[in-house]
């Protein structure tokens, strides 16, 4: 994601992605830890330098990451419709009913399609700054959107709703923060409290990147330890990451989809202590751009329903093998 506003930054100084060797971890679809990691190489048209914010944190694989964009502000995308015929956003969650049997009967899972639709009709509500624990930040944005105008909200939308399908068959309950039924938001604090009043086993938020062209592949992104004003991720940060390997592992088996080549080193992962919707949450949660709307290569994954279709398996297995421990 690669916005202007609320958990995301400003356009980032340049960074060279790094080239050579990496490994990239594969989650293994059963009970138990990750096991392994695929060795891949970045790809070979990694194309212009990445934007970066000036602040670096270490991976889990003892490789340097630079924060990425952020999950609430992208440039403006033009021509999107809104979803909603009120004003204001309102309404509870939606929420499947829990399956009669399954092997995730009794989990619930929260999945948050990154912005919506309307979000560009209402500039001044989504502009109103909210408190992410850290400081305040702007309560959403529009989000990206392809160079074809394929908007990043449509995006999120169609794959949480594919990763719906497939977990409510796993006996899952699932809630969204929004579920194209809201005319604009919710804020990314709203959205965190989703996920914690929903007493959420896992919080999975759907992205899409809009870096610049040649900038490919995706990552999720894992909180970092932060303690600050209504935040307080520490007892979470384990639990997400966990969580954050196995979706990054099936996101990869599934997919086929390599790392990002300008976020996380090549470990497809990137850990963050300046978005609200990670900083208030108190159960596991982890963002994944799933690639570069603004990369040609990767926009034509992105928009076909096929791939997608690939993105919502990967993601729904990774939650599932984290399910079961």
């Amino acid at each position: 994601m690669s916005y202007v506003g609320p958990d995301f930054e400003p356009p980032r100084p340049p960074r060279h992605p790094l080239r050579g060797p990496l490994t990239v971890a594969v989650a293994a679809l059963v009970p138990g830890a990750l096991i392994g990691w695929l060795v891949w190489q970045t790809v070979g048209d990694s194309g212009g330098d990445a934007q970066a914010s000036p602040s670096s944190t270490s991976s889990p694989w003892g490789r340097p990451t630079t924060p990425g964009a952020s999950d609430d502000g992208k440039e403006q995308p033009g021509g999107a419709g809104g979803t909603g015929d009120s004003e204001k956003p309102g309404g509870s969650p939606s929420a499947s009913a829990p399956a009669a049997s399954g092997s995730l009967k009794g989990k619930v899972v929260v999945i948050d399609p990154g912005h919506n639709p309307g979000n560009f009709q209402h500039t001044s509500e989504i502009n109103q700054q909210v408190n992410i624990g850290t400081n305040s930040k702007e309560c959403d944005t529009t989000g990206t959107a392809t160079n074809d105008g394929y908007t990043e909200a449509k995006f999120t939308l169609d794959v949480a709703r594919r990763i719906r399908t497939v977990l409510e068959k796993e006996g899952a309950t699932v809630k969204f923060t929004q579920d194209g039924d809201r005319s604009w938001g919710p804020c990314v604090d709203e959205r965190a409290q989703i996920g914690n009043k929903a007493d959420a086993d896992a919080v999975v938020s759907i992205h899409a990147d809009g870096a610049g062209a040649g900038n490919r592949g995706f990552h999720v992104i894992l909180p970092g330890s932060v303690h600050s004003g209504a935040a307080d991720t520490r007892p979470i940060v384990a639990s997400s990451r966990e969580l954050g390997e196995r979706v990054a592992g099936s996101f990869l088996r599934v997919t086929g989809s390599a790392p990002s080549n300008y976020i996380g080193g090549g470990t497809g992962l990137d850990v963050r202590k300046d978005l609200g919707g990670l900083n208030l949450s108190t159960v596991p949660k982890v963002f994944i751009e799933c690639g570069n709307m603004r990369d040609s290569k990767d926009a034509a994954q992105l928009t076909s329903s096929a791939w997608r279709q690939k993105a919502a398996q990967g993601i729904s297995e990774g939650i599932v093998s984290f399910l079961h421990g």
